[in-house]
């Protein structure tokens, strides 16, 4: 079976490299980006390794990153991620030694990877199962722990055919989990070794929160009124939302904060606006931004929902923001948990947007109530980090 499984990595590989050929900006970054192979470690400094698929990964490691850091200052950090999205923007991030993009998961390069430094602890962030490196990790007797775990009754471990997926996961020292749903089903194929504490994230996000600086340009534009603010919308978010401008009370503002920020696109939703009274929205063409000007919301649409699915809803729930969003948003355990208990809602379209928003700006108890579900869920949610240093720590010796 791993050969099978070696051989669709390599066809994988071959295919991404096709893809390059044929001039897809990220598959020539992915391609481009392992043909600088890692070199050789001659570093017996302590060492953990850090793997995130991309850049919202690498986001739920990243609380436990610092914090490790912090307790243990001498500790260096390898830090690896999958796609060009994640490594583009992070590999100049300073807790880590080096940045690097993950070689293709071959048992060779699993092994030679784990001798380049003396590796005491290896974590892998949410959904990321390689399975070579995961043996020549046990190989070597460097403990793997997984953050933010979060599996779905319909994946492979848990099929009449998974027997070999299941026997990798004995590879895993400890599984930090999500979700109930997670725990059990690890517990229901013999993993007791799992902890849920939720969604390292959330412990991100409060940070940044707590830190967040003002701005007097927004605080300016906003001048006392209630503000909307839609966060890293797409076309069909912004089809929906600037006919809403015109609807808006005399004493509420909106600021748009697309996804896009190219020239063409902040040009089209300029030209879009043109008939509506520039003092009713903000257009915010930077990046960098958006996590703290959600301080500013009385509730938040985030973008996506009607595309592959929505952005982070964690930051402006982090500010007590009840939020609205597309209808694909499943794939998110916040959202769905949030939409469930009446701190989010979904919209299919401009009938349920306008409605959504008009229950929120008029009945204060609805947006009262959603808001408070929202700090309750935040709440809730805080902790996991401490729950992961406490028991690793308590485990294995640094």
């Amino acid at each position: 079976m791993r050969g099978l499984y070696t051989l669709a990595i390599r066809a994988y590989t071959v295919a991404v490299k096709d893809a390059a050929l044929f001039g897809n900006p990220k598959a020539k970054q992915w391609v481009e980006g392992r043909r600088q192979r890692p070199e050789p470690g001659n570093d017996q400094s302590p060492w953990v390794w850090f793997h995130a698929a991309s850049l919202g990964e690498f986001e739920q490691g990243r609380p436990v990153i610092e914090a490790l850091k912090k307790e243990h200052p001498d500790i260096k950090v390898s830090l690896t991620f999958f796609s060009p999205s994640g490594y583009e923007i992070r590999k100049n991030y300073p807790l880590a030694d080096e940045v690097l993009y993950l070689p293709v998961d071959t048992l060779k390069n699993a092994r030679q990877w784990v001798e380049r430094h003396h590796f005491v602890a290896a974590f892998f962030i949410k959904y990321e199962f390689w399975f070579n490196y995961m043996t020549a990790l046990d190989e070597k007797h460097i403990p793997l722990y997984y953050i933010s775990l979060i599996l779905k009754p319909d994946q492979y471990f848990f099929k009449w055919y998974g027997g070999w997926f299941r026997k990798q996961l004995k590879h895993v020292s400890h599984f930090f989990v999500q979700d109930d749903t997670t725990m059990e089903l690890l517990k229901g194929i013999g993993f007791d070794n799992v902890t849920r504490c939720g969604d390292t994230r959330f412990d991100r996000v409060a940070a940044i929160a707590k830190q967040a600086k003002t701005f007097p340009e927004i605080e300016a534009f906003i001048h006392g009124r209630q503000c909307i603010i839609a966060g890293s919308s797409w076309p069909p978010d912004e089809k929906l939302l600037i006919p809403y401008i015109e609807r808006l009370p005399e004493n509420y503002c909106m600021i748009i904060a697309p996804h896009d920020i190219s020239e063409k696109h902040i040009r089209q939703i300029r030209e879009s606006l043109t008939s509506i009274n520039p003092d009713k929205v903000y257009l915010i063409d930077t990046v960098g931004i958006l996590s703290q000007l959600y301080q500013y919301a009385r509730f938040v649409y985030i973008g996506g929902g009607f595309g592959v699915n929505i952005h982070n809803i964690q930051e402006p729930v982090t500010f007590g923001c009840p939020v609205v969003f597309g209808p694909k948003y499943k794939s998110f355990k916040e959202a769905v948990d949030l939409v469930s208990l009446g701190g989010a809602f979904s919209i299919n379209g401009q009938e349920e947007l306008n409605k959504t928003f008009d229950r929120l700006i008029n009945d204060e108890a609805h947006y009262q109530q959603a808001s408070e579900i929202c700090k309750k869920y935040l709440k809730s949610q805080l902790g996991a980090t401490d729950a992961i240093l406490k028991e690793i720590t308590s485990t294995f010796s640094f």
